[in-house]
């Protein structure tokens, strides 16, 4: 560093000389000759002939006087005529000192004492040149400036000695005294420099280095306060930007110093698109990053801004009342910064849950998502598949999805549901895959780490709009948050397993019918009693599952009930409806909208699991019983009818069986009932078959509950109503 480098380091200050001799390279000492008479010698370091002569020529108290000088000089940086500073070039904090080899040894030892201070000051005066940059960060700036505010008084420290100097009244034991108080917290300083310089530290980490440091000096008191004073100087402008997040949702981090990262890609509109989005785990984030004072409240202050800038993306006003005590000015020991951090988020999320809550009707949507998805409110759900049935026999990808929104619309005007406000929100769907295999590919649920055979995921040859049709909800921000993607997702697979559910339960319905019609024309004999036991305990299956599984389950007929098409139903949900209502009193009790987010999911889960949905073994058995139901059903409607005369046929019509059609037929003869035996054999065999083939499903369910209902409570129950099918007939 040359001399006009360091003037420009020197404060203005009174006693502060710019002009002394040691910067210009003049100096005067005062030298005895005989005693009670002096000389004032002048050495010019400009002088060529002093620049050759040794510092070992010279008496040893000129030697002293020149020595003293020379450190004066390196305490600040500047090289003197007998001291030289070296760099290591590619080394900035590797620095030696050299001193004339000639010079005496008493001397030379003193200033190898001094040298420690020097290379402090020199590397922190170097530091804060660098790390007031631009680009160093706001953390880094404030540090550099309270160093320099250091430097300054270190600065003046130096200019007192050199006054003393020039007054006669400093010798090199008196310098070494003078210096060495302040070489503890000097070289305590220069350690922190260098580490932040070596790892290139920036905000965050740069706060952790100086708690560290100052943890590691607690033996040293002024040193342990130097580095706290530090500290909380460099974290100033940090806090500053912990202000803005928790008062204001906002991050104003403009050299991305902040222990929480935004990642602006990802949108809130994603909630409702993508049933994997990460918008409210990974939008805001925490680093790897965090100041240590901090770091038991940083959960906390990231939720605290999150739920800020929800407000504030809902055109929420927020009217955080700041007082001037309550802001985040410093982070002492008092831990007075916590109870505010404490105080934002107990605001934000008590305003926000009541937003959510009241303004946007929370709880008004999930009660309309209950109606329709679960089932809750089954009248508009008749009403829709008496009109859409011929819509929804077709192919996925031949129904008309605009004809099903017109039929559904239609059925929700002419029930109660029209006097919900939310009904116009519910769209129809039709999805091209089987529930079996729409599981699978949700890569977050159980059933799709069960690793299921390929052959069981094979899509059928042919699937109808009854297997894949499905109702989707309209859910806007922020109601998002609760009801994303993935929960409507998780409503739909509800849905769809209920929806064919009751598919089933009116075909055999109306097998049923075409039974009690042929018992009313005295015409029952052997196999119209078998089938018609099958029928009833195929009903009796398929209505204790929903009775098991929805907010209704349907009475099972006894023996010789007639069962309408539109059947009483009972409230004794064993699984919808306790959970239903758990969920309810949960969120009533919730204090934050995480709350709500991880009740509602935990009703979702809790109720796909018991819905045997995540069960893959369990389903396939059900699934595979409800194919078996339909298949006999139809086959029934068509096998019975078929044996009667073609006169008969033209009567009994397969689109929609009533008892009425069997008005008209008249009693059997002898004749007409031997002619029709063939017929009847060949019915009573499909009858048997469908028979033995349910028998055998539904009795391999029993091993399959029975060993999961070990893990699985619920199974129990499950397992208590269909394994009771066929027992008492």
């Amino acid at each position: 560093m040359d001399s006009a480098a360091a003037i420009s380091l020197c404060p203005s200050t009174p006693g502060w000389n710019l002009d002394r001799p040691f910067l210009t390279g003049q100096f005067y000492q005062e030298t005895k000759i005989t005693p009670g008479t002096t000389e004032y010698k002048g050495v010019s370091a400009d002088s060529s002939s002093g620049a050759d002569k040794a510092v070992g020529c010279y008496h040893a108290t000129i030697q002293e006087l020149i020595v003293i000088d020379d450190l004066l000089s390196t305490l600040i940086g500047i090289e003197g005529r007998y001291i030289s500073i070296k760099k290591v070039r590619g080394k900035e904090d590797d620095i030696t000192f050299q001193v004339d080899a000639s010079m005496d040894l008493a001397l030379q030892e003193f200033a190898k004492r001094l040298f420690p201070l020097c290379e402090s000051y020199i590397l922190i005066n170097q530091f804060v040149e660098t790390r007031s940059q631009f680009k160093t960060g706001l953390v880094n700036h404030a540090f550099a400036a309270a160093l320099r505010a250091l430097l300054l008084d270190y600065q003046a420290m130096v200019a007192q000695l050199e006054h003393q100097f020039r007054l006669g009244k400093l010798s090199i034991q008196g310098l070494w005294f003078y210096c060495q108080p302040m070489m503890g917290s000097m070289q305590a300083l220069c350690m922190v420099v260098k580490k932040a310089a070596a790892n290139n530290c920036v905000g965050s980490a740069v706060l952790n280095l100086l708690q560290s440091q100052a943890k590691a000096m607690a033996g040293d008191h002024v040193v342990r306060s130097l580095l706290e004073k530090m500290s909380q100087s460099a974290s100033t402008a940090y806090l500053g930007i912990l202000e803005r997040w928790v008062y204001e949702g906002v991050i104003d981090d403009p050299y991305g110093e902040f222990f929480i990262a935004e990642n602006k890609s990802l949108q809130k509109e994603s909630l409702t698109q993508d049933y994997d989005a990460k918008y409210w785990q990974q939008r805001y984030s925490l680093k790897d990053e965090i100041p240590s004072f901090l770091a038991n409240a940083a959960e906390t202050i990231l939720i605290t801004g999150k739920y800020l800038n929800v407000m504030r993306e809902c055109g929420h006003s927020i009217q955080i009342p700041v007082a001037e005590k309550s802001k985040l000015t410093s982070a002492g020991s008092n831990h007075h910064y916590l109870e505010c951090i404490k105080s934002a988020y107990d605001f934000a999320s008590g305003e926000l849950l009541n937003l959510v809550k009241n303004k946007y009707d929370l709880m008004g949507k999930l009660q309309s998502i209950k109606h329709y998805l679960l089932l809750d409110q089954g009248d508009f759900l008749v009403h829709f598949m008496d009109t859409a049935r011929e819509e929804l026999m077709k192919k996925p990808d031949e129904i008309s999805v605009e004809k099903l929104q017109s039929l559904l619309d239609l059925a929700l005007r002419s029930t109660a549901a029209g006097a919900d406000p939310c009904h116009e929100d519910l769209l129809c769907c039709v999805e091209t895959t089987t529930l079996l295999k729409r599981l699978s590919t949700l890569k977050d649920l159980e059933i799709s780490r069960s690793a299921p055979d390929s052959n069981d995921l094979e899509e059928p040859m042919s699937i109808t709009g009854l297997e894949t049709f499905s109702l989707n909800y309209k859910v806007r921000w922020p109601l998002s948050l609760v009801i994303s993607r993935k929960a409507l997702t998780k409503y739909q697979l509800i849905f769809r397993f209920l929806f064919h559910c009751k598919h089933v339960d009116r075909q055999l319905s109306g097998a049923w019918q075409v039974h009690q019609g042929l018992r009313k024309l005295d015409m029952q004999g052997t196999t119209v009693s078998v089938s018609s036991l099958l029928c009833r305990n195929m009903l009796k299956f398929i209505n204790s599952l929903l009775h098991y599984l929805t907010f209704e389950a349907s009475f099972t007929p006894s023996q010789g009930t007639a069962v309408p098409m539109l059947v009483c139903y009972v409230c004794l949900s064993l699984v919808l409806e306790p959970n239903w209502h758990v969920m309810l009193s949960r969120l009533q009790t919730a204090k934050s909208i995480d709350e709500v987010i991880q009740y509602h999911d935990f009703f979702l889960d809790k109720c796909l699991r018991e819905c045997v949905l995540l069960s893959p073994a369990l389903l396939k058995k059900v699934e595979r019983l409800k194919l078996i139901c339909l298949q006999y059903a139809a086959a029934m409607q068509r096998l019975i009818t078929s044996s009667l005369d073609t006169t008969d046929n033209d009567t009994l019509s397969n689109d929609s069986p009533s008892i009425e059609k069997y008005k008209n037929l008249k009693l059997r003869t002898p004749y007409q009932m031997r002619r029709l035996a063939p017929e009847n054999v060949t019915v009573l065999e499909s009858v048997l078959k469908f028979e033995k083939e349910f028998s055998f499903e539904l009795h391999s369910l029993g091993p399959i509950l029975s060993s999961g209902s070990r893990a699985e409570p619920y199974l129990t129950h499950l397992a208590q109503w269909i394994l009771g099918v066929g027992k008492d007939q």
